[in-house]
């Protein structure tokens, strides 16, 4: 990727699960890029699995719910499962409204559920270690 520009949009690989998420507005070469690097990267990890966090997105339009029907529908013909986490009420409403559905897409309230349903776990904490509260208690 170095002729191309590097991704504008992280993705992180919580051991087969990749977690990425949007914060503002795709523009259309934003968009491709992320695509691109998407798959890329579901390819060569060999990723059973990929989480878009959208909590920070506050408003959606079509150009970006597609967006997120098209990367869905390329993860699961590379064999990966999507779920998009975090949908805020307004943008949820914004959808229906515009009679916009994200066809195949699946949805988690948030990233724990989305993880969760993906079947990433985190590791137990060890005996004795509890939370702050807990340990200052």
């Amino acid at each position: 990727m170095t002729a191309r520009r590097r991704m504008e949009v992280p993705i992180v690989r919580l051991g087969d699960v990749l977690v990425t998420g949007l914060v503002n507005e795709l523009d259309d070469k934003t968009a491709t890029v992320f695509a691109e690097e998407l798959t890329e990267r579901i390819t060569a990890e060999r990723a059973g699995g990929v989480l878009i966090d959208i909590s920070r997105l506050e408003i959606i339009d079509s150009f970006v719910a597609r967006t997120l029907t098209e990367l869905s529908t390329m993860a699961r013909l590379l064999g990966a499962r999507v779920i998009v986490a975090g949908m805020r009420p307004p943008v949820a409403i914004t959808l229906a409204e515009l009679g916009l559905q994200l066809t195949g897409v699946e949805t988690a309230l948030n990233a724990e559920q989305g993880l969760t349903a993906l079947g990433w776990r985190h590791a137990p904490l060890p005996p004795g270690r509890g939370t702050r509260r807990e340990t200052l208690g």
